[in-house]
């Protein structure tokens, strides 16, 4: 009896070691991630910026799914929403949670963090980091110069129109988002990536893609961590209410996943809104230029480029709007027509079609 607990306790260890296993005990990706993998903190600073409340919230009562008109909370949370929050000129005009969760409650942003390390690296070059998207990727990761990947621009990588060789499936434990997102050595994963296409030819969502800019980020400012540079750049130039957190592949030297995985709380996602919003100027500072901000946002088809996918932000329509997605229906989504900001974070994505949702609801305000 004695033996077979030695042998539990060994297998767990080996499971829990190895990403394979990794998979097998963790299974899917979850709201509270952010309790299972090694992090770098990202600290507020002295001062925090407050959107206006009003004292009434204002949404619409009802709903209309499938010819059924439902309340539009109750729909809310019935999918699985935990924090919903709706901002216009600055002010809050609606923000409630569920399921026990509040205001401070951490809440990882899973793929939207892929458009805040875009706007990182819209800072590197603003600084001289990165000379600018021309350059090919292999200026900063020169290991890959054996693989063929010195056509691959920071543009293509940023635009998902690399051409590389990368398995999105997130059901697959032998996959890569398996290796990238449950693995403990990224620099070695990218190290071993492959191209399947000539870059510059069509558009492919793979989280790869921004897990190379992250290790082209982390390389061209040098003594920085991404993390103290989400710190320096975004979260105490914004007045973030509460501090983060980015999570590594491992504690020792990690790397963040720059593909997903940074941990924070809805009223400061919905900042992030706000200095899109505003063209990358935080009240009166400019934080990053506004011509990134325009060419992350507007509506683009060549070279192989998808209208509605720019420098790592989605486009929901071709009228302006646009917005950060993360895989369990995490949205930040910008409207500037309407001065609007509407964060949903989730469970679960549930059955609804978020994108119409937030078209739609802007038409309400």
């Amino acid at each position: 009896m004695r033996n077979i607990s030695w042998l539990v306790v060994v297998m767990v260890f080996i499971f829990s070691s190895c990403k394979v296993g990794r998979f097998i005990i963790y299974n899917f990706a979850d709201i509270k991630d952010y309790k299972k993998f090694p992090s770098r903190s990202v600290e507020k600073g002295t001062t925090s910026f407050y959107f206006s409340k009003t004292e009434e919230n204002k949404i619409p009562k009802e709903i209309e799914v499938n010819n059924a008109v439902l309340p539009f909370e109750s729909y809310l949370e019935e999918n699985e929403t935990v924090a919903f929050m709706v901002i216009q000129n600055d002010t809050i005009l609606y923000e409630n949670y569920w399921d026990n969760y509040s205001e401070s409650s951490i809440v990882p942003s899973f793929s939207m963090a892929k458009s805040v390390t875009s706007i990182l690296i819209g800072c590197a070059i603003d600084e001289g980091y990165i000379k600018s998207v021309d350059e090919p990727i292999t200026n900063y990761i020169p290991e890959l110069i054996e693989s063929g990947f010195e056509k691959v621009t920071i543009e293509h990588v940023l635009q998902m129109t690399s051409g590389v060789k990368f398995d999105e499936g997130y059901f697959n434990p032998f996959g890569d988002v398996a290796t990238f997102y449950y693995g403990t050595n990224l620099r070695k994963a990218v190290r071993k990536m492959k191209l399947k296409a000539e870059p510059g030819q069509k558009f492919e969502y793979i989280s790869g893609n921004t897990q190379l800019l992250g290790l082209i980020l982390e390389r061209a400012i040098k003594n920085q961590t991404v993390s103290s540079y989400l710190e320096e750049k975004l979260w105490q130039p914004l007045e973030m209410e509460y501090e983060a957190s980015w999570s590594l592949d491992r504690k020792k030297n990690g790397l963040e996943k720059t593909f997903c995985c940074i941990n924070a709380r809805a009223r400061d996602y919905a900042k992030i809104g706000r200095l899109y919003l505003n063209k990358g100027n935080w009240n009166g500072k400019q934080i990053v230029s506004e011509s990134w901000v325009e060419r992350s946002t507007k509506v683009d088809k060549t070279n192989g480029s998808a209208w509605y996918y720019q420098y790592q932000w989605w486009l929901p329509t071709q009228t302006g709007d646009f917005m950060a997605q993360g895989i369990l229906g995490q949205f930040i989504y910008v409207n500037p027509k309407n001065n609007l900001i509407i964060v949903r974070l989730g469970k679960k994505s549930g059955s609804v079609d978020w994108w119409t949702l937030f078209t739609d609801l802007s038409k309400f305000y």
